[in-house]
């Protein structure tokens, strides 16, 4: 996926980690990076798969299982790195004002971190047990 490129006098202020190889995470991502790219927004998307993990601090078990941001030098995951992405975009600030509130806050935590994310990343895992079958080294 390509990189958002800002212009040299803004640098990025939100950086996004994200599994290109999931189908889903990736349709998710390239709808915010073209929001992103046509908005101008200071925003980069790096594939998890492609990019340097140790600049994250992550390996890539730990980054498959969840979205990861850096904002402003801060790394958040989850719910907590929606809300930020959300929110440095224009269309969705409402959003992220939305699920900021306390009860449903809690509520879209519980569902990305025991319901959605695991499901994710099983598939992950077996999208990774099936390609090492197909590809044995």
């Amino acid at each position: 996926m390509e990189q958002n490129t800002p212009s040299p006098t803004s640098p990025h202020e939100t950086e996004v980690l994200f599994n290109a190889d999931c189908p889903v995470c990736n349709f998710e991502i390239k709808h915010y990076s073209k929001y992103a790219a046509d908005s101008d927004l200071a925003i980069r998307f790096d594939d998890l798969n492609a990019c340097e993990l140790a600049r994250w601090g992550l390996d890539a078990d730990t980054a498959a299982r969840r979205l990861h941001i850096r904002h402003h030098g801060q790394v958040l995951s989850g719910i907590d790195a929606f809300v930020v992405l959300w929110g440095q975009m224009p269309r969705y600030r409402k959003l992220a004002r939305l699920i900021g509130v306390p009860g449903i806050r809690h509520l879209a935590t519980f569902a990305y971190d025991y319901i959605l994310a695991p499901t994710l990343y099983v598939f992950h895992l077996r999208r990774l047990k099936r390609n090492s079958r197909q590809h044995p080294t």
